[in-house]
C-alpha cells in the first residue's frame, strides 16, 4: 500500500501530511475512538426488526424475484442506494471517454433521483476536481450522507450531507483517505465510514449541528482495521441498535486461473467493529453475470414482515431487481 500525497493547500482539514499505512502498522491495534465519548452517548437501543430478520438469512435461503424496474437512462457505474417512499436515490461515477480530439474525458460524480418506474427525476453533481468518485450512501431520516473521493486507495475525500428537499449537497468536512461508504448513526450522532476495499473503519463524532467535532482528529487516531475479508463493502445502511449493514463482493481466482465473484452481506456491531452475521448472497445478474451486490443495494421490511431487497448490479443499462425473502 503506497503512501499518500499531502493535502491540497487550504482545501482540506489541517491534519498535516502523513503516511497513514505506516502509522497504522506502528500503532495497531488502535484504541476505540468511541471510548473518549462514552460518557455522553445514549444507551444502545435494542436490535432492530430488520436486523433480526436479516440474521435468519443463510446460504440455503430462497430469494424470490418479485419485480424488475428498468432504469430509463444511462446510469454509469452506480455505487450506493437508498429508497424513500417510491423513489430511489442512487450515487454513481461517470467516466466517459473524450468524444473528439479537442475534448477531455468526463470524470464526474452523480446523485440520481429515480422514480418507481425507472424515470430520472433529478441529477445532482457530487464531488470536486479529482474527487469525483461517490460512495455508498445512507439516509438518516433528515439527510442523505455521501462522500466523494479520488478514484484510488489512500487518497482524499469530501464528506457531504444532502437534504432531499433542497437538491443541494452541503460539504461537512474533508478527510485524508478514500472514503468508500458513509452513513450516520443518529442514535449516537456518529458518522461511520469505510475505506477503499473496506480495510479500515472510521467513526467521526459530530456536534449538535452535525459538524465534525473539534479538535479535528488525525486519520490514524480513528482508523480501525477491519478483521473481515471475504467481501469488500460497496454500500452501507444503518439498521439501528448500533449495527450497520454492509453489502459487497470479492472476486476470487482458482489455481487454474479462472475467476469467480461472490457477493454477500455483513451486519457489523459498530461498538466492537466486528461482524455479528455474515452470509453470501448467491444471486447474479441475468444480464452480465455480476453478483447482485456488486453495486448498490437497499433492504426493508414489508407489511407481511418479509425482507425486501433492491439490487442494481449492472452499469449503464441498469435494472433494479426486487427480491423478497
Amino acid at each position: 500500500m503506497s503512501g499518500r500525497r499531502a493535502f491540497l493547500k487550504n482545501s482540506l482539514l489541517p491534519v498535516g501530511a502523513i503516511c497513514l499505512p505506516a502509522i497504522l502498522a506502528a500503532r495497531s491495534p488502535l484504541p476505540d475512538p468511541a471510548d473518549k465519548y462514552e460518557h455522553d452517548l445514549p444507551s444502545s437501543p435494542g436490535v432492530s426488526p430488520l436486523s433480526l430478520k436479516l440474521r435468519t438469512i443463510t446460504r440455503n435461503t430462497t430469494w424470490t424475484l418479485v419485480n424488475e424496474i428498468k432504469v430509463q437512462f444511462k446510469t454509469f457505474h452506480c455505487q450506493g442506494m437508498v429508497k424513500r417512499g417510491n423513489d430511489f436515490w442512487v450515487s454513481s461515477v461517470e467516466m466517459s471517454p473524450a468524444k473528439g480530439s479537442d475534448q477531455k474525458p468526463i470524470r464526474a460524480g452523480h446523485l440520481f433521483k429515480i422514480d418507481g418506474n425507472g424515470k430520472l427525476l433529478a441529477d445532482i453533481a457530487i464531488g470536486e476536481g479529482a474527487m469525483y468518485h461517490p460512495s455508498g450512501i445512507d439516509f438518516d431520516g433528515h439527510h442523505i450522507w455521501i462522500a466523494a473521493a479520488e478514484y484510488r486507495p489512500d487518497s482524499q475525500s469530501i464528506i457531504y450531507r444532502f437534504d432531499p428537499g433542497q437538491l443541494q449537497p452541503e460539504e461537512v468536512f474533508r478527510w485524508q483517505d478514500h472514503v468508500g461508504g458513509v452513513a450516520r448513526n443518529p442514535d449516537s450522532n456518529t458518522l461511520h465510514g469505510i475505506t477503499w476495499g473496506s480495510r479500515r473503519f472510521y467513526a467521526w463524532k459530530l456536534d449538535k449541528k452535525e459538524q465534525l467535532r473539534a479538535p479535528y482528529p488525525l486519520p490514524a487516531d480513528l482508523a480501525i482495521i477491519n478483521p473481515a475479508f471475504y467481501i469488500d463493502y460497496q454500500d452501507n445502511q444503518y439498521l439501528g441498535g448500533q449495527e450497520m449493514l454492509y453489502t459487497g463482493l470479492t472476486t476470487y481466482k482458482t489455481p487454474q486461473g479462472t475467476r469467480f465473484s461472490l457477493g454477500g452481506l455483513e451486519i457489523i456491531d459498530l461498538d466492537k467493529r466486528l461482524p455479528v452475521h455474515q452470509v453470501p448472497i448467491q444471486l447474479w445478474s441475468p444480464v452480465s453475470g455480476a453478483p447482485m451486490t456488486q453495486n448498490p443495494s437497499f433492504f426493508e421490511l414489508t407489511a407481511e414482515h418479509k425482507i425486501r431487497a433492491y439490487f442494481m448490479p449492472d452499469d449503464d443499462d441498469s435494472i433494479i431487481y426486487v427480491y423478497e425473502v
